[in-house]
């Protein structure tokens, strides 16, 4: 991955077994326009405590990272995206 969007609006679902279902997410352009994106498919990464990610973002063991599909120019790409509940509630994604 190589860029990091700090602040992403995600649409998710929260289950009442604390887990949490990314479903789609927006972000702004270069023109400052919105694109939306819908997660085909996801997978939690495990929690490997306070780290540096390889996107080269800091987590702690309260940050959910799910590794996502999305369909980005009718290619099917991968990207991560990180919830911290602690921190305002916020999603980051790599890409």
């Amino acid at each position: 991955m190589k860029k990091v969007y700090d602040k992403v609006e995600v649409i998710c679902i929260h289950k009442p077994d604390n887990t949490v279902v990314p479903l789609r997410f927006r972000l702004k352009n270069d023109d400052g326009e919105f694109e939306t994106y819908t997660v085909s498919a996801f997978k939690p990464l495990p929690k490997n405590g306070t780290r540096t990610t390889k996107d080269g973002i800091y987590v702690s063991n309260s940050v959910d990272i799910f590794e996502c599909k999305v369909h980005i120019f009718g290619l099917e790409r991968t990207v991560r995206l990180y919830y911290d509940p602690r921190i305002n509630n916020t999603w980051k994604l790599a890409v």
